[in-house]
């Protein structure tokens, strides 16, 4: 019976994820022993602490299994088989979700290939170059997630290569679409509802501050209480954002002249704003870089922008910039509710404000 049990519960969890974490083994454990009081355990942490062990065990042997099966795509690319000679170690660059993906490494489609997967990128190719082919280009994008995530994430191939092999990948629409097919959820309508649902208390928490953030604060929130531009108000929430978690804004919001395309040039990652005449007025154009290349532009506003930005990060399987590391946090674990139970200490301080009912 013992057995049976952990067979199923070790199946049933593998469909949502195939890496659980820690969380994850003591959420299970406690509705398991919650569900069937029968199978609590007297004495032990929570009554559940050797369900959660015995879970554990039987979800490590469950995925050396499919492995060896050869079944499970998330599973087989990270066998020491399917790595190089230096990453040859079972702990050197596991490719498993970290920011709550769904689909991080899904499998093939059934009766497809990797050669006809990419005629399929080939014929995609072509199909860009035709007029008024939107719902064509959408379709094949779909047909070739699968290969395409694949690609990104085991060959972690650079920017320009992407740009090049799949250029339909950077289109706002596109975008969105393979967001949601990684985690689910829709990206830009949420961002920007998540965002003004949350601005009344994120306004609150930061008028309340002083010192160095009261003084770095003070011109943001004098635009923002001067215009009623709802995409200039975002803009102006979202720096806060970034101030109040005590990150530099410039070196993720960048405002520069088209004189100084080096600069663009040599950054790795940010959102360039250019030629902006005033605080109040939307600028000539905005742009995603990555890794020094534009990869989108022509974009309405600084928060679809960011939103794009965030998306982007998992669709190109991308780390968050070390200097807007708890801004991007925040959007993930707050705003976009993906992985939200483990949080740094200064997020679930933000976050415990923002749920509160005061």
């Amino acid at each position: 019976m013992l057995s049976d049990i952990l067979e199923k519960l070790a199946e049933t969890i593998y469909i949502y994820k195939a890496y659980p974490t820690d969380a994850d083994f003591s959420e299970v454990a406690v509705a398991l022993t919650k569900t069937h009081p029968c199978l609590r355990e007297p004495g032990s942490f929570n009554e559940s602490y050797g369900w959660k062990q015995r879970i554990k065990i039987k979800m490590a042997n469950y995925r050396s299994l499919l492995k060896a099966h050869g079944t499970a795509s998330e599973l087989t690319v990270n066998s020491l088989k399917s790595k190089s000679q230096e990453e040859a170690y079972p702990a050197k660059n596991l490719k498993r979700p970290r920011r709550a993906e769904v689909n991080h490494f899904p499998p093939l489609p059934s009766g497809e290939t990797p050669e006809s997967l990419e005629q399929e990128r080939i014929s995609l190719l072509a199909e860009l170059q035709k007029r008024n082919n939107r719902q064509t280009i959408k379709e094949k994008m779909a047909k070739t997630f699968d290969y395409r995530r694949q690609e990104i994430v085991h060959k972690k191939p650079n920017i320009e290569d992407i740009l090049e092999r799949w250029p339909a990948l950077f289109q706002m629409e596109e975008i969105n679409a393979e967001f949601m097919r990684i985690t689910t959820i829709p990206l830009e309508t949420k961002f920007l509802a998540q965002l003004d649902k949350y601005s009344p208390k994120l306004l609150k928490v930061i008028r309340s501050k002083g010192g160095l953030v009261k003084e770095k604060a003070t011109r943001t929130l004098q635009v923002l209480d001067e215009t009623v531009d709802i995409n200039i108000r975002r803009e102006c929430i979202l720096k806060l954002v970034m101030i109040y978690l005590g990150e530099p804004v410039d070196h993720l919001i960048k405002e520069f002249q088209e004189s100084e395309a080096e600069e663009l040039e040599q950054t790795a990652m940010a959102i360039f704003i250019v030629e902006k005449e005033d605080p109040f007025h939307q600028p000539k154009d905005l742009k995603i870089v990555i890794e020094g290349t534009a990869v989108l532009n022509e974009l309405p506003s600084v928060a679809t922008a960011f939103a794009m930005f965030f998306g982007l990060v998992y669709v190109l399987n991308l780390k968050y910039p070390k200097k807007a590391q708890f801004t991007f946090e925040f959007v993930q674990k707050v705003l976009m509710a993906l992985d939200g139970k483990k949080m740094s200490p200064r997020i679930h301080r933000l976050s415990t404000f923002l749920h509160s009912s005061e």
